[in-house]
């Protein structure tokens, strides 16, 4: 039986509030939460799901859109039509990013903006990332380009910071010369 998630919206203050880390084990509820997330955002991809549950697509969630003040964080890719990976980190860190910036063509979006936000968002075209998995043994995954943005906007929820900070109100667009647009 699927049940929506209570996504928060960016007027809401926990928004801006940095995360604490996520202690193990990770509680029943914790990996409940996991198991829901995934769900939406794999069917919230998947058009006649998405119609049907009405969702707004998405491919990342992080905790604080649920409230909770903890270092965790969800992204759902799809990697070809109708198939997806899925990553949960927990405590995630970036440790290594590439110089190369990229920003996504159309603009990012996000489950807690409920509007559309126009302008382009630097991010690394390449990231490590370290975390751990919801067992608590240390993971790492080298993300490029898509997963690179996803890994680097959920982050940025962990530490209060929504996406459009990161738009320059002077100079919302790059053209191709200025940064690589995917």
């Amino acid at each position: 039986m699927f049940e929506k998630l209570n996504i928060l919206d960016e007027k809401d203050k926990r928004l801006r509030q940095i995360s604490k880390d996520a202690t193990f084990p990770i509680t029943k509820e914790e990996k409940k939460l996991i198991k829901q997330a995934i769900d939406e955002l794999t069917y919230s991809q998947i058009e006649e799901l998405s119609k049907k549950y009405d969702l707004r697509p998405g491919m990342g969630l992080a905790f604080p859109q649920l409230g909770l003040n903890k270092r965790i964080i969800i992204i759902v890719h799809e990697v070809e039509d109708g198939v997806f990976d899925e990553y949960v980190f927990v405590n995630p860190k970036i440790v290594s990013y590439s110089e190369e910036m990229i920003a996504a063509e159309a603009g990012e979006g996000c489950l807690s903006v409920n509007r559309d936000v126009e302008g382009h968002v630097p991010r690394h075209a390449r990231v490590t990332v370290e975390g751990y998995d919801i067992d608590g043994n240390k993971i790492k995954i080298r993300a490029r380009e898509e997963l690179s943005i996803a890994f680097q906007h959920e982050i940025d929820h962990l530490n209060g910071i929504l996406f459009y900070d990161h738009i320059n109100p002077k100079k919302p667009f790059f053209n191709e010369n200025e940064i690589r647009l995917i």
